[in-house]
């Protein structure tokens, strides 16, 4: 579209004809700028409420934080597919980011319970890691593997492949960077 657009706008048109750009162009443009107008509200009460739920800033924070990592995965996803970023790869994405938070709040909240028990910060932070290691590589896993049949269908190829290579990429990484994170956070002592 950038490339071919002001060539075309450069076009003389008789008197009494216009140019107007229509079909996928405009309703994406049009989808996308409704996106536009609610997402901030939206993850403005997603924060409130993750903040409700810890009943503190640190937590929400370090949640937060992760919900990057999945751009690495969908990006390379992207372009290894060759598949564009579309309206549907953009509600792929939004579904993406709630699932990586919902990683992340049952990864933390596991961390607080083994903290409130009395185990050493360190092993605490280590066991919670291991304890929920498994459901969130399954949990990915099983939503990958259920969106495998709609890389072949031209409308949902964007969604599916922005969820598919970006869940994988993040799970893992959430592994590794939400208790590094939950350790820097809350100063963690090396045992």
């Amino acid at each position: 579209m950038a490339q071919i657009r002001p060539a075309i706008e450069a076009i003389a048109l008789p008197e009494g004809y216009r140019l107007e750009w229509g079909g996928d162009y405009e309703k994406s443009t049009r989808a996308n700028a409704g996106i536009a107008q609610t997402m901030p509200v939206t993850f403005l009460i997603m924060i409130v409420l993750i903040v409700m739920m810890f009943n503190a800033l640190r937590q929400p924070v370090i949640i937060f934080l992760t919900v990057p990592l999945a751009v690495i995965g969908v990006a390379a996803g992207l372009l290894i597919t060759g598949t564009t970023f579309d309206f549907m790869a953009t509600l792929g994405f939004l579904s993406l980011a709630g699932m990586l938070i919902k990683n992340s709040v049952v990864l933390i909240d596991q961390m607080d319970i083994e903290m409130k028990s009395g185990k050493p910060p360190l092993q605490a932070v280590l066991d919670s890691t291991l304890d929920r290691t498994r459901p969130v590589l399954l949990g990915a896993l099983t939503t990958v593997l259920g969106l495998v049949p709609l890389l072949g269908d031209v409308f949902f190829k964007g969604l599916a492949v922005v969820i598919m290579f970006g869940l994988s990429f993040a799970a893992i990484l959430t592994l590794v960077v939400v208790p590094v994170l939950y350790a820097a956070f809350f100063k963690v002592p090396k045992q």
